[in-house]
């Protein structure tokens, strides 16, 4: 590994993709995208579009800059745990990490700002919250989960403050990538040592919650649902196969699969939204971002 493939690998980029997806389905969500279906893929294009450029500008600042600091708290543990992580190993050091997320955290929070005070505001709180999750956060067994959820929660309003009056009306999405993370999050903390039964079994019922979560959206808003099933089918055959064979064993790698998983069908799950708010076409566009991450995953870790 390169000096400069470690710094790329510390930034984990098949996730950062995720929230690309993320921005892209809150951004459908506000009503950005009405004209999408009269104007076709054009209407991406346009001069209007360019709130939805900065966003994912910003995204991949935030998530980039927050998923780093996730090495630099754990360099010492990963000394331990994981030696060949980019830290412990000596590929990238622990200065130059904390100035690459630093960088990065400050560049999403300034690329929010042209969007609105609010998307910039917004962006403000994932970067604490990222960085609060990193430092306390993650040694918490019910606040750790719930506090990861919250920055992914954060980033899909990111992309609905495209239209800020929308947040207000919209805030209650939110909810949906909270649970789901808090989910994975559960599920990660096997990874090295093994997985635990409950946390496993509590995942289930989470994402079950998740899918429930976003049929029910046709009964509150103008979510067509039919677009978003074949989108949810597919979502749901790529998190539980992996979490239900790592059930019995709780294996290390096996868990390390389910939230590999887990992470890569973020897409899906934002496909699955995006296509209920802004039809099909839309959702598969979405979609497309996902055998770009799980290339990408091929190349880099995602945990």
């Amino acid at each position: 590994m390169t000096t400069l493939g470690a710094y790329l690998r510390l930034m984990r980029p098949a996730n950062i993709v995720t929230a690309v997806a993320d921005i892209l389905m809150g951004y459908a969500a506000s009503g950005a995208l009405l004209s999408f279906t009269n104007q076709g893929s054009s209407a991406l294009f346009s001069n209007d579009s360019q709130p939805l450029l900065w966003l994912i500008l910003a995204t991949i600042g935030l998530y980039g800059g927050g998923v780093v600091f996730n090495d630099v708290f754990d360099a010492d543990l990963d000394r331990v745990e994981r030696p060949e992580r980019p830290i412990p190993s000596g590929k990238a050091s622990l200065g130059g990490a904390t100035a690459l997320g630093l960088l990065l955290l400050i560049g999403g929070i300034l690329a929010a700002l042209p969007v609105s005070l609010l998307s910039a505001l917004i962006a403000l709180g994932v970067a604490l919250c990222a960085l609060l999750y990193n430092w306390k956060g993650k040694h918490h067994p019910v606040l750790g989960p719930i506090n990861m959820g919250t920055c992914r929660g954060g980033n899909l309003l990111l992309g609905i403050s495209a239209v800020p009056a929308a947040v207000e009306e919209l805030w209650f999405l939110a909810l949906i990538p909270i649970v789901y993370i808090s989910a994975i999050t559960m599920v990660s903390r096997g990874e090295v040592h093994g997985g635990n039964t409950a946390a496993l079994k509590g995942a289930v019922l989470l994402y079950v919650l998740v899918i429930g979560s976003i049929l029910s959206l046709s009964l509150f808003l103008n979510f067509n649902v039919l677009y978003s099933l074949p989108f949810l089918a597919l979502f749901a055959y790529f998190i539980f196969p992996p979490l239900f064979k790592a059930m019995p064993t709780k294996e290390p790698k096996l868990v390390m699969k389910a939230v590999k998983a887990g992470v890569v069908a973020l897409i899906v799950m934002d496909a699955s939204i995006a296509a209920g708010f802004a039809g099909w076409i839309y959702g598969l566009l979405v979609l497309a971002l996902l055998p770009v991450s799980m290339y990408i995953a091929r190349k880099f870790a995602v945990t």
